[in-house]
């Protein structure tokens, strides 16, 4: 049995008092559905998600179950319906989704901002984002928030002309970077450290963005608050013992920590358009 911190005893009565009166009654599908943002490609994202989701599930007795989307758009939508019980996502993600249909942070990386960065490859001849004045830079998605939204904020800060191409995933912008089909791409640390070690090994951090709160874990008003706080005590958890910390290290997380809506704050003073979502029948 894992006992709660006393640190971590906070975020859950935090949770648990901030949910809606009815959220205990609200029915439930079991197991629950963990959305991850495919950053990665699906086989890639399962790999290293699903062994800790399964933990997570044995910790917690909470059952969840991997899901995640062929695209980040895609993943938008389902966010948008409502699809996913609990769901990791990035910030500007879940600054739209908060607001509807209601998702609610519960944790975040713990010991991490998020910053967008630049990747050129090793012997690339570029020093500096100047250097990419005319040049085709990849993104992942429209709505990727550090690794898209924040490296074109910054070249249109800085007046520097780009073709902004957008390749599904992080792991498809440093795969066409590292290959040599594209000259530069966005992307963020973690993904990075996440890579395989050939294509790590293959590129270089030309520019980072300012820092903000990192990606949620969020859940759907449906999911009742006491088997939120069951997760998020096993998904803190799982950085004070080596079998966890085995079950973070293919994430690059160094571990798991309690949330609440406030911190992404920070999003919302960026004041960024809204997310436009394709209609569907």
């Amino acid at each position: 049995m894992y006992r709660l911190s006393a640190t971590l005893l906070l975020w859950a009565l935090v949770f648990l008092s901030a949910a809606p009166s009815n959220a205990a009654a609200q029915p439930v599908p079991v197991p629950l559905s963990f959305g991850v943002v495919p950053q990665q490609s699906a086989t890639r994202l399962a790999e290293d998600w699903g062994p800790l989701l399964a933990e997570v599930s044995r910790r917690s007795g909470v059952p969840l179950t991997f899901q995640t989307a062929p695209s980040i758009p895609l993943f938008e939508e389902r966010l948008a319906k409502g699809l996913y019980d609990l769901a990791y996502m990035n910030p500007y993600h879940y600054v739209v989704f908060h607001a509807a249909p209601g998702y609610r942070a519960f944790a975040t990386e713990q010991g991490r901002k998020i910053k967008g960065i630049l990747v050129v490859r090793n012997s690339s001849p570029y020093r500096k984002p100047s250097d990419l004045a005319g040049k085709t830079v990849v993104f992942p998605a429209p709505a990727a928030f550090a690794a898209s939204i924040l490296p074109q904020a910054e070249f249109a800060r800085l007046k520097i002309p780009i073709e902004a191409r957008f390749v599904v995933s992080h792991e498809s912008v440093y795969r066409a970077v590292a290959s040599g089909l594209q000259e530069a791409g966005g992307g963020i640390q973690r993904t990075l450290e996440a890579s395989p070690p050939d294509i790590r090994a293959a590129l270089r951090v030309l520019s980072e963005t300012p820092a903000y709160t990192p990606h949620a874990l969020a859940a759907h008003p449906r999911v009742p608050a006491d088997a939120v706080a069951r997760v998020l005590t096993a998904m803190a958890s799982l950085a004070d013992d080596e079998a966890g910390r085995r079950l973070l290290a293919p994430l690059a997380f160094k571990g798991i920590t309690g949330a609440r809506d406030a911190q992404w704050n920070d999003i919302r003073a960026l004041k960024l358009e809204a997310l436009e979502l394709p209609s569907s029948p």
